[in-house]
C-alpha cells in the first residue's frame, strides 16, 4: 500500500505504526484489544502505569492510526482498527499480537 492510501486508510506510515508497537506498555494494550475482539474501557488496558501516562500512549495509538476513541453511554472506550492496519499492512496485528500472547503465556 502505497503512503496516499495508508492516509486514506487512517493508517501512519509503517514506521509509525512500529514505533507505536515497539513500546511495551502500547504493546500491551494493543494485545488486550485484540484480544477482547471488542472496545474496552481504558483502564482495562493498563496496569502499572498512572492515568496521565496512559493518555499519552492512547495518543500515540490514536495517531499511529492503530485505535480510536468512543464515547458509549458516558463510558470512554478504545477500539483497535484491525481491518484498517490490516488493510494498510496485512498480516502485521496477528503476527505481532500471537508473538506477544505466546512470551506473555512464558512469562
Amino acid at each position: 500500500m502505497t503512503a496516499p492510501q495508508l492516509a486514506e486508510a487512517g493508517v501512519g506510515r509503517v514506521q509509525q505504526v512500529l514505533a507505536a508497537l515497539a513500546d511495551p506498555v502500547r504493546l500491551e494494550m494493543i494485545r488486550r484489544l485484540h484480544n477482547a475482539s471488542s472496545p474496552m474501557p481504558c483502564a482495562q488496558l493498563y496496569d502499572v502505569i498512572n492515568k496521565s501516562t496512559a493518555t499519552h500512549h492512547f495518543k500515540i495509538l490514536r495517531e499511529a492510526g492503530l485505535t480510536e476513541r468512543t464515547v458509549v453511554d458516558g463510558q470512554t472506550l478504545q477500539r483497535l482498527r484491525t481491518e484498517q492496519v490490516d488493510a494498510a499492512v496485512p498480516g502485521l496485528l496477528s503476527s505481532v499480537v500471537g508473538t506477544a500472547n505466546r512470551e506473555a503465556g512464558s512469562a
